[in-house]
């Protein structure tokens, strides 16, 4: 049986997928083009109760998004957004607020592969030693079937294309994988014939 697609991302390895640093992804959040996420124990904020996932401001913890890299790795939350709600609360108990670690800071993966859909974001290519790239495309085509037959098709074709992209990545230790263009030009065809059958 398939494991089902990841749910989150890390701000860190969403640095690393996107060649920048969590001081990008922190101001790109405070401008509201991504959400940032975590998990916290019960909390009250005035007479309501909140526990587990949360969204958090990042201009609530600058200090941690220092692009100098000085800064500290955890901080208090005294600001949150439950996950029912669009309105921001204040933490009322315990008073000083909780403890935030950007370890254990979160991006929903459907954020993340919106987010690389909406700027065309496109993965470095792996070249070969004579500047050339090769794939194992017929693999990716494999896989690719499989993953339809076994889950149908993803709610969109971003990410679609980011987990052939991440199968590259797991065939290669990271190593070796194609833009997301390249795979787009193989999968749109597909994609497109199986959306007009559900039509």
């Amino acid at each position: 049986m398939a494991l089902p697609p990841r749910v989150f991302f890390t701000l860190h390895e969403a640095s690393a997928r996107w060649g920048c640093s969590i001081a990008d992804i922190a101001g790109w959040a405070a401008v509201g083009k991504l959400k940032i996420m975590t998990g916290i124990g019960l909390v009250r904020c005035g007479d309501r109760i909140v526990i587990g996932q949360i969204t958090i401001s990042p201009m609530d913890l600058q200090p941690l998004f220092r692009r100098c890299g000085t800064g500290p790795v955890e901080g208090l939350v005294r600001r949150i957004m439950p996950s029912d709600s669009a309105h921001w609360l204040i933490i009322t108990e315990p008073p000083t607020g909780v403890i935030v670690a950007v370890a254990d800071m979160l991006i929903l993966a459907e954020d993340v592969f919106a987010f690389e859909e909406d700027h065309d974001m496109v993965r470095r290519p792996a070249t070969g030693a004579n500047g050339g790239t090769s794939y194992a495309w017929e693999g990716m085509n494999v896989a690719l079937i499989q993953r339809i037959h076994d889950r149908g098709l993803p709610a969109t074709q971003a990410e679609l294309i980011a987990e052939m992209q991440g199968w590259f990545a797991d065939q290669s230790d990271g190593m070796k994988m194609p833009d997301s263009r390249s795979i787009r030009r193989r999968i749109t065809p597909i994609w497109r014939a199986l959306r007009k059958e559900d039509a």
